[in-house]
């Protein structure tokens, strides 16, 4: 029995541990490749992940007919107004297929004056990126690889979840 609580503290620290992410945010063993998914800017000109090479990103795969996703966009907002900048970007990707137009209305709508707006009106970047629901966000270090990712809306603003995605920046 004196042997069994070392064994069953350890176990209990190691399950803590891949609990330690805030909200469920789920980090990989070891980067795994990102596919090259293309996407409309604002401006109407074309643009692809390589685009942020040498920049954290944090992609949000989102549309504005998903109510968590709507929900969730100003923490998104929130959140590139607080770490935004050379070394960080919250890349905020619509899959609307009505376009540009639907989602500068949402934005201009909820107030949203920080984020980018990115567009893939072919929602192809939903299989590329593997996501399996929406909205789903991914962690994409300055190398282009995936880091993790957190399929469901999250408070992108927490100071937890700041502080958590600030420690890939720096």
């Amino acid at each position: 029995m004196k042997n069994l609580k070392p064994a069953l503290i350890a176990w209990a620290l190691s399950v803590g541990a891949a609990f330690a992410t805030p909200q469920g945010f789920a980090l990989h063993d070891t980067p795994k490749p990102v596919a090259n998914v293309r996407y409309e800017k604002d401006d109407g000109s074309r643009g692809d992940m390589e685009d942020f090479r040498g920049k954290v990103i944090l992609v949000n795969v989102w549309a504005t007919w998903c109510v968590p996703c709507r929900e969730e966009m100003p923490t998104l907002d929130a959140l590139q107004a607080e770490l935004g900048g050379d070394d960080f970007e919250v890349v905020a990707l619509s899959i609307d297929r009505a376009g540009s137009q639907i989602v500068r209305r949402f934005y201009d709508e909820i107030g949203v004056t920080n984020l980018n707006m990115y567009v893939d009106q072919t929602m192809l970047s939903m299989t590329a990126l593997r996501t399996v629901g929406l909205p789903t966000t991914i962690l994409i270090d300055a190398q282009g690889r995936e880091l993790g990712r957190l399929v469901g809306p999250a408070e992108w603003d927490d100071p937890e979840m700041v502080s958590f995605l600030r420690s890939f920046i720096e």
